[in-house]
């Protein structure tokens, strides 16, 4: 019998392993010619992820609301306007927008009052309006209120946080100031706040410093 030593053993089976690991990749190589011949560049796919669609206004708005602002000019010379909003990581943000369409200046100093209402035109329960925006985690900094006069045709500006719940405030209530007569607006699209839920309201502003 022949003595093969273990070394001799080990050197000849990494020989075998390798030409194999050769041999294969060779193959491999031969196949990639051959459904390939130009050598181009194999595309990665790419993942797209879109948006979900924004929701609509819903549920449906009642015709009986009271209070709607009309299309002219009102009777106390500020229209109101609120924007589409935004949101992200459950914090909601929309823009309020108020004009003078009369004939005098009109004197502002403070913070807009607005009630959220649901789709009959009532209140939603529980729901707190506040002035600033500290009681809403993650809101930016309320500026805070300073005198501004509006004359015929210039805006100011105020914006609306809360965070994300699940009931749909269809209108708002909105008066320039507390106590001043209101008017009933609709937004494009509901505010998710829900009941127990808190309205962080910043100063008014010239629009032109947005």
């Amino acid at each position: 019998m022949i003595a093969i030593r273990p070394g001799l053993l080990h050197s000849a089976a990494l020989v075998c392993l390798l030409t194999l690991t050769a041999s294969g990749c060779g193959l491999s190589a031969e196949l990639d010619r051959e459904s390939n011949p130009e050598r181009e560049p194999t595309p990665t796919p790419t993942l797209t992820v879109e948006p979900p669609p924004r929701p609509s206004a819903t549920p449906e708005p009642s015709p009986a609301v009271s209070g709607l602002q009309e299309q002219a000019c009102p009777a106390s010379g500020l229209r109101f306007h609120a924007d589409r909003g935004d949101g992200a990581m459950g914090l909601r943000a929309m823009g309020l927008d108020v004009t003078n369409c009369g004939s005098k200046p009109y004197e502002l100093n403070g913070y807009p009052a607005v009630t959220v209402l649901d789709s009959t035109g009532a209140p939603i329960a529980g729901v707190r309006t506040v002035q600033g925006t500290d009681e809403v985690s993650m809101a930016p900094e309320d500026p805070g209120p300073r005198p501004l006069t509006l004359e015929p045709g210039e805006s100011a500006h105020a914006s609306l946080y809360w965070r994300m719940h699940n009931q749909d405030g269809v209108y708002l209530r909105v008066a320039p100031e507390k106590g001043d007569d209101t008017v009933t607006v609709r937004p494009p699209y509901p505010l998710d706040i829900g009941p127990e839920n808190i309205l962080g309201t910043t100063a008014w502003r010239p629009s032109e410093s947005r």
